[in-house]
């Protein structure tokens, strides 16, 4: 039977590893701990959206949107996702139905399936796997900020005098008006 004693004692939070405390007594933890990963078991069913901020493995089902855009994402074999899809890498081992975009990699496995649009710059396809959609792999996209070096070049293009332009004493001279442009 149960013992209250038992359910008395503080439970201890388990061990992480941790890299030799500095000098100030602070422990750090090591680069494995920020590596972490979270599963989402064969019986969680979640609606809406899912954003996570480290790798992700979903055995359960899924419908809405999932979006992790600097992290991996694994659909497990008994995973069902009926969502869109954001992240760095997908590896598809059980079923996808909406579209992916990933900034690296999308890998479906081989007994995975996906039904819809793919949109990443390395898209592999395994033997045995299954796929109705279209693949876009055109390279990662950087943000549209225009570069220094190319405004430089915009200005410097505009400021190169023509050859009309190119003697001071023709420019002070106005040109006489064209017959075709309204004089008589």
């Amino acid at each position: 039977m149960w013992k209250r004693e038992e359910a008395a004692k503080p439970v201890a939070p388990p061990q992480t590893a941790t890299s030799p405390a500095p000098a100030s007594g602070v422990a750090r933890p090591s680069v494995r701990a920020a590596e972490r990963e979270i599963h989402i078991g064969k019986s969680v069913v979640i609606k809406g959206e899912l954003n996570a901020g480290e790798n992700l493995t979903i055995e359960g089902q899924v419908e809405g949107k999932i979006e992790l855009r600097d992290h991996m994402l694994t659909i497990g074999p008994h995973g069902r996702i009926r969502a869109e899809v954001f992240a760095k890498t997908v590896v598809i081992l059980g079923e996808v139905v909406g579209n992916i975009r990933a900034t690296e990699k999308v890998s479906i496995q081989d007994a995975g399936r996906v039904e819809g649009d793919i949109s990443a710059p390395k898209v592999a396809i395994a033997e045995g796997s299954r796929f109705r959609g279209s693949v876009d792999m055109s390279p990662a996209r950087q943000p549209e900020a225009p570069r220094a070096g190319q405004a430089l070049r915009i200005e410097a293009a505009q400021a190169q005098p023509t050859k009309k332009d190119s003697n001071p004493a023709e420019q002070t001279k106005e040109a006489p008006p064209s017959k075709a442009a309204g004089g008589s």
